[in-house]
């Protein structure tokens, strides 16, 4: 049977370490959902002139031997790099919390376009080192709305008029203009998470 080929856009979102001459990866396509991936590491080619990093949007040129279960990276090309995330820690510990969030959810391809957008806008985010807490937070609740949950027909309308106050500045200032505590935005995630864990199916931890 003839190898497969596929080219595709991807968010790296998970790394295993490398073995033998093969660096272990899962990557997010937008148009195709979770793949594995394997990228050769230790000669030249093309698929080695840009060893991938976790979180790196890249272009990707793959193909499979055994109907798709894992893609042999053939061409890689970088996209973007939010090399600033690795300069805070709690920056580097949500993105990954985000992108482990992305691959234990398994995503319908209707939303998969929308999972794209998110993951680009929020790694971006995180290197831009602004509050990190307030990214993850908005990224949780636009995920999960995103796949059809009605937080704010359900979750928002049971939370105290204070909080709902608070969520909703959380949802629509920017960045640069929030000014919650982290100790309020910890308090309302864990309200979030709660609420996911009791009435939907997305799979925190």
């Amino acid at each position: 049977m003839p190898a497969q080929s596929l080219q595709t856009d991807a968010f790296v979102l998970l790394k295993r370490p490398p073995t033998d001459s093969f660096q272990t990866l899962t990557v997010f396509a937008p148009e195709h959902g979770a793949l594995l991936a394997l990228q050769r590491i230790g000669r030249k080619s093309p698929a080695t002139s840009v060893v991938l990093d976790l979180f790196d949007e890249v272009a990707l040129l793959l193909e499979s031997s055994n109907q798709g279960r894992t893609w042999f990276i053939k061409e890689a090309r970088l996209i973007s790099r939010p090399v600033d995330i690795g300069r805070s820690y709690e920056a580097l510990l949500l993105a990954s919390t985000l992108a482990g969030l992305i691959l234990r959810n398994p995503v319908h391809e209707d939303s998969r376009t929308a999972v794209g957008e998110l993951l680009r806008g929020a790694f971006a985010a995180f290197a831009a080192g602004l509050r990190p807490d307030i990214v993850y937070f908005k990224s949780l609740y636009r995920f999960a709305r995103d796949e059809g949950y009605p937080l704010k027909q359900q979750w928002f309308p049971s939370l105290p008029a204070p909080d709902r106050a608070e969520v909703a500045t959380l949802l629509n200032r920017p960045l640069a203009d929030q000014v919650a505590t982290p100790e309020v935005v910890q308090r309302l995630l864990r309200r979030l998470e709660d609420y996911l864990r009791g009435h939907t199916e997305v799979l925190l931890e």
